[in-house]
């Protein structure tokens, strides 16, 4: 869990958590649950489902089954492909028993679960893609399929959260099996695995290189057994698989596409196989395709993303060159780092390239090449023209006299900065943020949660963390946490992990005393509220000050018993906080307790992977500074549950085991 945290802070992804359980003080649910509105529908008479309703729910199990039942994936989205269905499996019981419901399903409920199916429907065109598709192809744009992956993940998030569970009588245990899914695809959403290296290298140069040296067939060879494309009966399925591929494009992509099937020859080759059956054939050969084959584009007039000659090229923060429309995108699936050098943007914003685009132009002419038209955007320019006329009427009746007009403008501002990036820079163009600080401290529950919230929101963009903080917000924040209704307690910490991501701002929440709010939140919370209390405490104490400052709140008690009480689910949680915190000297000296170092062995030996390599970090740290926690742990077996560590853990876990057991050979009184 460090190492997913951490990279989520690197990442620069805001935790945005699910809305709480329905009757929690009268409350709107949480950000998710922006669409909902009404809960009440209609439809209340007896009788059972009817035949519409039972279809779309039967329509769901069955599209579940059917991926259930797919054969094995192809190894760069093997990991992906498999977790995902397991996260749509988990649905199959709440399906279930809306089936058994003895009430019409009210018609917002129908329509939530229209839209529930309809993001299972695009999980499975993914799936399908990674089941059959071509091998080469998926490795190739392994970044564009992880960013349709996040997309399957909120879209199904995002239709979860909409469900009236209340009004479709759905028990406990499986509103607690759909918040655990909901959970997973949070995390899932934040995570970032580490990419195999070799892997991405060898596809780098295997597609740099505009010869065939015999130099290059070790690294195709390999390539070759990576991507299982080294038999007959491979090459022959990923023949089949890149004709598909071309007639799908039907003559985009023109370059990526004449690079595949040329890696395709390749391997064919490195096979020893003749090239007797063309990938081409029976496939009308599009022009583009045909200009390209003969005609080398220099490499760095090619958008790293898309492999595409760039019409519209701009430069981020990391002085990498994109096509625009390519980078928008990364950025808006909330990626905060450069593809292309995988480091962590100060800021999004971009600046047009110039002088590349006037050498693209200047090649484009000599060599007779045409650049790709972009369609036409007047519609889009229209509805956003519309968007920030009504943003800035918006924010003037935030500022109204009305109540109800404040409150009507809060909520819609709150919706529209869910939405897109865009948005978030509109309303705060349009002088949003000021008004909305103001009104964090107006005595309305439903102003001060819809406030909140809408900040939480505007805060996922950079620039607006700055103005944020600057308008004052963050002393209001912690009010609203200390004092708040639950939804808008969770928002508020929320909020502060949000505006932590500044270094300024973590000092600022802890000299306005914003960590014991949260404390208490992590102890006597919601689990809902626990997990954005633990994620905001976490990215604080990365500031050492503010780790004494989480030691003096008594952080530590709440912290171990979400390790006795497993049932919550947040040992991974606890255990990364620990180890910030154990790296106080405060923190050594109170957490020093032999029934704690009894906990980190058990986690050593029963716990998850994960669990076992924050434990063994937390142990390692402590043993560092003092080698009675050493002996400690000695005289609970640890000896024996590290030296399997060392051998079959996660490659952290490993490092951490080996040092630890190196720092056990020094101690005295070793066995």
């Amino acid at each position: 869990m460090i190492t997913r945290i951490l990279i989520f802070v690197m990442e620069g992804q805001i935790l945005i958590p699910p809305p709480p359980p329905p009757g929690g003080g009268g409350g709107e649910s949480k950000e998710r649950n922006l669409s909902n509105g009404s809960s009440n529908g209609g439809g209340g008479g007896g009788g059972r489902l009817s035949n519409e309703e039972i279809t779309v729910v039967q329509e769901m199990i069955d599209l579940i089954e059917a991926v259930g039942l797919y054969g094995d994936y192809r190894r760069s989205q093997r990991k992906d492909s498999y977790n995902l269905v397991r996260r749509m499996k988990l649905l199959i019981p709440l399906l279930e028993e809306i089936k058994e419901i003895e009430n019409p399903i009210p018609e917002d409920a129908l329509n939530c679960l229209s839209n529930l199916k309809k993001s299972l429907v695009c999980a499975k065109k993914l799936l399908t893609t990674c089941n059959e598709g071509s091998k080469i192809y998926l490795a190739f744009d392994s970044e564009g399929i992880m960013v349709r992956f996040h997309g399957c993940y909120d879209k199904i998030s995002v239709a979860l959260d909409e469900i009236p569970f209340d009004e479709l009588n759905v028990s406990d245990e499986v509103k607690e099996q759909v918040e655990l899914m909901r959970t997973q695809l949070k995390r899932a959403k934040r995570r970032t695995d580490t990419q195999d290296i070799e892997l991405a290298m060898d596809m780098m140069v295997v597609f740099s290189k505009k010869d065939d040296r015999n130099a290059d067939s070790a690294i195709l060879e390999r390539l070759a057994k990576k991507l299982e494309l080294h038999t007959l009966p491979d090459l022959r399925a990923e023949t089949v698989a890149v004709r598909k591929l071309v007639k799908e494009r039907n003559g985009q992509q023109a370059e990526s596409t004449q690079q595949i099937i040329d890696l395709l020859g390749k391997f064919k080759q490195v096979a020893g196989l003749e090239e007797t059956d063309d990938v081409l054939a029976d496939v009308p050969m599009p022009k583009t395709l045909e200009k390209c084959q003969s005609l080398a584009i220099p490499n760095e007039f090619l958008c790293p993303i898309t492999l595409e000659i760039m019409t519209d090229p701009v430069i981020v923060a990391s002085g990498q060159t994109y096509e625009r429309e390519s980078i928008n995108k990364w950025f808006e699936s909330n990626h905060r780092t450069c593809p292309a050098t995988r480091q962590n943007l100060p800021h999004l914003s971009v600046a047009p390239n110039f002088a590349l685009r006037n050498l693209i132009l200047q090649w484009c002419e000599k060599n007779n090449f045409q650049l790709p038209k972009k369609e036409a955007s007047a519609d889009v320019d229209e509805t956003t023209s519309e968007q920030q006329e009504e943003i800035v009427a918006l924010v003037q009746n935030l500022s109204s006299t009305q109540l109800d007009d404040q409150r009507r403008a809060a909520k819609k501002i709150r919706m529209l900065s869910k939405e897109n990036p865009e948005n978030r820079v509109m309303i705060a163009n349009a002088g949003g943020i000021p008004p909305l600080v103001q009104l964090l401290s107006y005595p309305d529950s439903k102003i001060q949660e819809h406030t909140v919230t809408a900040l939480l929101n505007l805060s996922l963009d950079d620039s607006n963390k700055r103005t944020i903080a600057t308008e004052g917000a963050i002393p209001a924040i912690i009010e609203v946490l200390q004092n708040g209704k639950i939804g808008a307690r969770e928002n508020s910490a929320a909020c502060l992990f949000s505006l932590s991501m500044l270094d300024e701002n973590k000092v600022a929440i802890g000299s306005m005393n914003g960590i014991p709010p949260l404390v208490d939140l992590l102890q006597h919370g919601t689990i809902r509220g626990k997990k954005d209390a633990a994620t905001a405490l976490f990215n604080l104490s990365l500031n050492q000050v503010n780790k004494a400052r989480a030691i003096k709140a008594g952080a530590l008690k709440p912290l171990l018993q979400l390790l006795v009480d497993k049932n919550l689910g947040m040992v991974d949680e606890a255990l990364s906080i620990l180890l910030l915190l154990v790296s106080h000297p405060e923190g050594r000296s109170e957490i020093g307790k032999l029934s704690f170092i009894e906990t980190l062995v058990d986690f050593i030996r029963d716990g998850t992977p994960k669990n076992k390599e924050c434990a063994v970090s937390v142990l390692l740290e402590l043993g560092l500074s003092n080698s009675s926690f050493v002996l400690a742990a000695l005289q609970y077996g640890v000896y024996e549950h590290l030296t399997e560590l060392a051998r079959s853990g996660t490659n952290r876990a490993q490092r951490k085991a080996n040092s630890l057991l190196q720092h056990m050979s020094k101690c005295e009184h070793i066995p």
